[in-house]
């Protein structure tokens, strides 16, 4: 997840639920009196912490996002036209079902290039929130895949969550910023907006000429230019959770390595980075070549097709680990880089299945900085662990309960830190062979899918042959600091 500057926190989504716009009847659901076989599919996806992102009743197999920028005199002036092409598999025998999609306007819904009825429902007053209800004619079976087309536009301007921080689709005078995390994705494209529905992805990106665009995955072919825009596609071909998913824009420096197996590294560095902010980025990227060596000798095989780094010259003020390629505001300093790329394999390949379980993600994540400082030669992970270790017992920070931290304790410090904490006491307590071959397996065994705090317990106790409810009580659980450990 997010590597911070400054202290961040997120609150809960509120739903919408007020009718936009609609267009032609809808038929009736047929089935037995008073249990209809059709049924509306759930404008939630169920997450805890926000229960209206997401939906429910299908799942998403790929994204087909063809967008076009274009810049206007101010952020808020920029305007976003897409066309979306979902598709999707019913998961359940459907009348309607539900997008996100957040203050940009539909102007047609296509299912199976037919006309479908719709409407949008709006966010709520903190901002928030935003469906697209689509009315599905003839209904949707469930087990059936179809593509759904949707046509939209608007001024996305720079999305804050509720504590007033940059996410989503962020516009600035020069270009765009794409960091969704946790639920941003919707406004920039329709979409169901949970960890555990991934996908692929295709982009088409037509900006400025001059400017580049950037997305996950690998480019597709040359950029084309016509009529003074020029066209980017990516693909991305490994499954993807929404929040992972980025479409940057600016004036970039291009350069490319090579990492272990031919991994080709693909970065892009904002040209009006100062000085100081340039050598420290070019120092930090040069090593990625070694720091993916190193993970895959930890948590096996680099899980992607690509890696790299989107470094832009912005005020969003934090990094994320946009899959295959992770941005980066301002600068990419060396143990972000590390924390960056140890998200490729812990939070994008193998994915929390719903945010309460996040620090699966930045525990683990700062854990392999700790690593890679240790293998850098400089502070040990035993260091880092005892410099944890020793904050006061009634210090806030041990007052976090790191498996289920709450929507405003996401990105807190005991999350990232308390998280890697307990990975290292576990350490000392099942030993360095165990350890080691319970990180490799829960990266390799659990890649591509989305697990909780449950499975790692259950695999760690399968692995050292330990019970360890008591371990992870104290560590993960109870809001109070470790004793004897």
């Amino acid at each position: 997840m997010r590597t911070p500057r400054t202290a961040r926190t997120t609150a809960v989504l509120v739903a919408a639920a007020a009718l936009v716009a609609a267009a032609g009847p809808a038929a009736a659901a047929p089935g037995a009196p008073g249990t209809p076989r059709y049924t509306d599919g759930s404008t939630s996806g169920g997450d805890p912490y926000f229960p209206a992102a997401g939906n429910g009743g299908y799942d998403v197999q790929h994204y087909d996002l063809g967008l076009s920028w274009f810049p206007g005199a101010t952020p808020d002036q920029s305007r976003l036209d897409g066309t979306a092409v979902v598709t999707l598999t019913a998961t359940a025998d459907l009348a309607s079902f539900s997008l996100d999609l957040r203050r940009l306007t539909v102007s047609s819904v296509l299912v199976d290039g037919k006309p479908a009825r719709y409407q949008q429902l709006p966010p709520g007053e903190d901002g928030l929130g935003g469906e697209l209800v689509v009315q599905a004619a003839p209904k949707l079976k469930a087990g059936t895949t179809h593509e759904v087309t949707v046509v939209y536009s608007g001024y996305p301007g720079r999305p804050t969550d509720l504590e007033g921080s940059l996410y989503g689709w962020v516009t600035f005078a020069d270009g765009v910023l794409v960091a969704n995390q946790p639920e941003g994705a919707p406004t920039w494209f329709p979409v169901n907006d949970v960890p555990s529905d991934k996908a692929t992805y295709d982009f088409r990106i037509t900006v400025p000429q001059g400017k580049t665009a950037i997305a996950n995955g690998e480019p597709v072919g040359q950029p084309v230019t016509t009529d003074g825009r020029t066209t980017f596609t990516w693909r991305a071909t490994d499954p993807m959770a929404s929040y992972l998913a980025t479409a940057s824009i600016g004036d970039y420096t291009a350069t490319t390595q090579v990492g272990p197996n031919g991994l080709p590294i693909l970065n892009y560095v904002e040209t009006g980075l100062n000085a100081t902010r340039r050598a420290t980025t070019e120092a930090s990227l040069a090593l990625q070549p070694a720091m993916i060596d190193y993970f895959d000798d930890l948590f096996g095989p680099y899980p992607f097709t690509s890696f790299g780094a989107i470094v832009d010259d912005d005020t969003v003020g934090y990094a994320l680990e946009t899959q295959t390629r992770p941005v980066y505001s301002r600068q990419a300093s060396e143990g972000t880089v590390a924390h960056e790329l140890a998200h490729q394999w812990l939070g994008d390949s193998v994915t929390p299945a719903s945010w309460r379980d996040i620090w699966l993600n930045e525990g683990f994540a700062t854990y392999a900085e700790w690593l890679w400082s240790e293998r850098q030669g400089r502070q040990t992970a035993q260091q880092q662990y005892e410099a944890v270790y020793a904050t006061p017992a009634d210090d806030a920070f041990w007052s976090v309960v790191v498996s289920d931290p709450g929507a405003t304790g996401l990105f807190a410090g005991a999350v990232y830190d308390r998280g890697a904490a307990t990975l290292h006491a576990l350490r000392n307590l099942i030993g360095d062979e165990a350890f080691f071959v319970l990180l490799e397996r829960w990266a390799t065994e659990n890649a591509d899918s989305t697990v909780t705090t449950a499975d790692f317990v259950a695999l760690a106790e399968e692995v050292s042959g330990r019970e360890l409810d008591g371990f992870f009580t104290d560590w993960v659980v109870t809001p109070a600091k470790p004793v004897g450990y």
